[in-house]
């Protein structure tokens, strides 16, 4: 059988696996995306980016078009647990309180025409058989017929079902699901008063009746995005989540919630999801990586799926780039681990406590429990908690440093530097990390390794970075800080070093 070489296969064209491959297309590593669809799947699923998602592709030029295509309606915050009191991000200074919604097969193919104009590949129809790693790469067969793939690192983001971690024997602890629900994007030809009209506050598009709960969302002219279950009833037992959802099946699901004169139009796409949580013990495995839902799955509460996958990528990217190009620090793959797997247990964590308070059929225990959460929730300290846990705008990183600001997200201040006005995010476009000096502290004469880049400017009035001197990484996040030129001449190259580029390859 012939064989193909390069740099990084990643397994899955998802939203991870897409995102992975622009970063690493961006600098400049070989990449090749197998995925077993032969086609991508038009559902609407997983289509919510979150704040802190968005400030990331904003920092590469890709949230833009993402918005030109994004569901109209009015802004909505974003929730917890389906209460009715939203989450509001404003106290956490961001460009993109409300989340950003629009489909993810669109979401998909704004990624996959940013990653293959920067030259990744993509084959379609490839499903993986087998996966064979060893000390120098992996080498991957597919079903299609076509060549052996012979890479130095391969990263699954083939989905909960991941066939790389199954190919390899990875456990995926954790606990499976409670439910079979129904994820479907529908057409009406009749609607009922109980019908939503327009997006919203998450509760108002949420309702029970008859032995069913569901969420349906208005997204354009006669289309809904339902999602369904039945309680008080057991799943029949031959029922899976491959078992097809007949158009019959949805219809009287709507007639039982929205009333007769709710009459189902037609069917584009229907799937079955489960309220499982699992997570594998460890994201690297020699030359393999885990990341997105081959990493992690959890209860769809919060719109965290999508996001916390992307975020994965953009944390992973450059970190392997770096590896794969021989310029990385000791051990910096292995911080996508020690980084990202205790954020993912977090996000594990938060949506099974939701999943107790979204219950349709609460004890009167657990309704007490919600109404007294309710009430919390309307309080600023704790609705800025939360919407920090949910948007994403409060995860800060284990990262070694005496600065305050070590291991946070800046926010997208004003800046002027000497090529004129622009904001923080901009300076990200090609994917470097910025050295940002916005009080003087970098020597004139100070050398760079490539792939650092140096800007001098000063924050708008209103802005304020929290540093005089910033070190901040590809993925936006600060690896040092300084508040004065001899810290600066001490620390920087040290920092440098540790964090982005060995210290064989500074200039």
């Amino acid at each position: 059988m012939s064989e193909i070489e390069t740099d990084v296969v990643i397994v899955g064209a998802g939203p991870t696996g897409l995102t992975l491959a622009y970063e690493l297309a961006l600098a400049g590593v070989e990449t090749l995306v197998l995925e077993k669809l032969p086609s991508r799947n038009q559902q609407t699923k997983g289509g919510a980016i979150q704040a802190r998602t968005a400030e990331l592709l904003e920092s590469r030029g890709l949230l833009e078009p993402m918005r030109r295509r994004a569901i109209p309606g009015p802004p909505v915050g974003a929730n917890f647990a389906l209460l009715p009191v939203p989450l509001d991000c404003g106290p956490w200074d961001t460009r993109h309180p409300s989340p950003v919604m629009l489909p993810q097969w669109e979401i998909e193919e704004v990624l996959e025409e940013r990653a293959t104009a920067l030259g990744a590949r993509i084959r379609r129809g490839a499903a993986v058989t087998s996966v064979e790693a060893d000390d120098d790469g992996v080498t991957v067969t597919t079903a299609d017929g076509g060549p052996r793939v012979r890479s130095r690192y391969l990263v699954a983001c083939d989905g909960g079902r991941s066939a790389v971690r199954k190919a390899l024997g990875v456990p995926f602890p954790g606990r499976p699901g409670t439910y079979l629900a129904v994820l479907a994007d529908i057409r009406l030809s009749a609607a009922s008063s109980l019908v939503p009209r327009e997006r919203g506050q998450i509760s108002t598009l949420t309702r029970q009746a008859n032995g069913y709960w569901s969420m349906l969302i208005p997204i354009g002219d006669d289309r809904y995005r339902l999602t369904y279950g039945a309680y008080g009833r057991e799943d029949p037992k031959d029922l899976t989540r491959d078992t097809p959802v007949g158009e019959d099946e949805i219809a009287a699901a709507l007639r039982a919630m929205y009333g007769e004169e709710t009459v189902l139009g037609g069917v584009d796409n229907a799937s079955r999801f489960s309220d499982a949580t699992r997570q594998v013990e460890r994201y690297r495995e020699g030359r393999v990586l885990f990341a997105g839902d081959a990493a992690h799955i959890h209860p769809p509460l919060g719109a965290q799926g999508l996001n916390l996958g992307v975020q994965d990528a953009f944390n992973l990217g450059w970190k392997l780039a770096a590896t794969v190009q021989g310029r990385a620090p000791a051990g910096l793959l292995d911080t996508y681990h020690a980084e990202r797997h205790p954020v993912a247990a977090r996000v594990l964590h938060h949506t099974s406590a939701q999943r107790v308070l979204a219950d349709p059929r609460p004890s009167e225990d657990v309704a007490a429990l919600r109404d007294i959460f309710t009430d919390l929730m309307r309080l600023p300290d704790t609705n800025r908690y939360l919407s920090g846990l949910i948007s994403g705008l409060a995860l800060h990183y284990d990262v070694p440093g005496a600065h305050p600001l070590t291991g946070r997200r800046i926010p997208d201040a004003e800046l002027t530097t000497p090529d004129g006005p622009t904001r923080l995010s901009a300076l990200f476009a090609s994917g470097h990390a910025v050295l940002l000096d916005v009080a003087g502290l970098v020597p004139e004469d100070v050398r760079l390794p490539g792939r650092v880049t140096l800007v001098r400017a000063k924050p708008s009035a209103e802005a304020d970075v929290g540093a005089g001197a910033l070190l901040l990484r590809p993925d936006g996040y600060v690896c040092w800080a300084a508040d004065d030129a001899e810290a600066c001449l001490e620390e920087l190259p040290r920092a440098i070093a540790a964090h982005l580029v060995d210290g064989a390859e500074t200039v």
